[in-house]
């Protein structure tokens, strides 16, 4: 699955699995409007939350058919008493009382986290009205991280004529240690997988191929590598590669002839944020690539943020990544 076609191949394959997703900001147009497109071309069931008669009001100006979106209120759901003595009971060792766990799940951000906890949707999709770190703290005390997963993380997928690459991570962690960026190589590696198709092969980014330089900065990228052979020994993941050996296959062959990644990687972990944001807007903004993301990872289930600038289309397309990753 590459290039052009890698989204619309996403919305398809989404479509024939008949997930449930959760819309939480049912304020924002932009939300609605994606919402009608979701359900329309069934990429998705589509929960809203937030007063029905709002909602349906904003739909009839904006001309949308949400026939077959289920709205739901927090505030007046049966399911809030219960979402707050489960968030309290996740909660309460942190000092917070039952009345504000009541009030916490009133909060759209947090009942639609409690959905997807509960297994009431398979995903949510959120931050086209909120900040990420709303977005994301609801998501962490709601759902929480897999066993062995210790930080959360986002990836790019930067989508080339003929090739598509995972870059991570550009958008969340500033400075991983060596432990958390070999998380965030065994989550990229498998959503790659989940959303492309293809094999990950794990390059561990870094100004030095195999011992050609020394430097702290090159260890902890050595040391990250190992750990993430050893958690995970089916993934194909080599390190520390230069980007060159890591992509290019003349490259890689006279810098490091007997790694099982150099010269074919297509997943690529960056040794801290400043990398990983200038590397994807370097492909991007030169390379002409189209970024898609941030992808948040690293969570039980797929709670998505969105930027707050995003489209109608960045929603849809959220949520049918969500689809695949659940």
């Amino acid at each position: 699955m590459v290039g052009s076609n890698l989204l619309e191949n996403i919305k398809s394959k989404a479509a024939a699995i008949k997930k449930t997703i959760v819309l939480p900001e049912s304020s924002d147009e932009r939300v609605l409007k994606a919402a009608e497109i979701i359900n329309r071309e069934g990429i998705a069931k589509v929960i809203l939350l937030g007063n029905e008669d709002n909602i349906r009001n904003e739909a009839q100006k904006l001309n949308l058919n949400l026939q077959g979106v289920r709205i739901i209120e927090p505030e007046k759901s049966g399911l809030s008493s219960d979402f707050a003595n489960i968030y309290f009971n996740l909660r309460k060792n942190k000092g917070i009382t039952i009345e504000e766990a009541r009030e916490t799940v009133k909060n759209n951000l947090y009942f639609g986290a409690m959905l997807v906890r509960e297994g009431m949707a398979d995903g949510s999709v959120a931050g086209s009205a909120s900040p990420t770190a709303n977005v994301l703290r609801a998501a962490i005390q709601c759902v929480g991280m897999p066993e062995g997963i210790s930080i959360v993380s986002s990836l790019f997928l930067m989508v080339f004529p003929g090739r598509v690459f995972s870059f991570a991570d550009c958008a969340v962690v500033p400075n991983p240690d060596a432990a958390q960026l070999a998380d965030i190589a065994i989550s990229t590696a498998d959503n790659h997988k989940k959303l492309t198709g293809e094999e990950p092969y794990v390059a561990m980014l870094s100004f030095s191929t195999k011992g050609s330089a020394k430097h702290e900065l090159i260890d902890k990228v050595v040391e990250a590598t190992n750990l993430a052979k050893e958690k995970r020994p089916d993934l194909t993941i080599d390190g520390e590669l230069q980007f060159d050996a890591a992509i290019v296959d003349s490259v890689g062959r006279k810098k490091a002839p007997d790694s099982p990644v150099a010269g074919r990687a297509n997943v690529l972990i960056f040794p801290d944020l400043q990398a990983g944001n200038i590397g994807y807007k370097i492909a991007q903004r030169l390379g002409g690539a189209e970024a898609i993301g941030p992808i948040v990872q690293g969570l039980k289930k797929p709670l998505f943020d969105l930027s707050r600038g995003c489209n109608v289309d960045d929603i849809v397309n959220t949520a049918a990544i969500a689809v695949l990753m659940a």
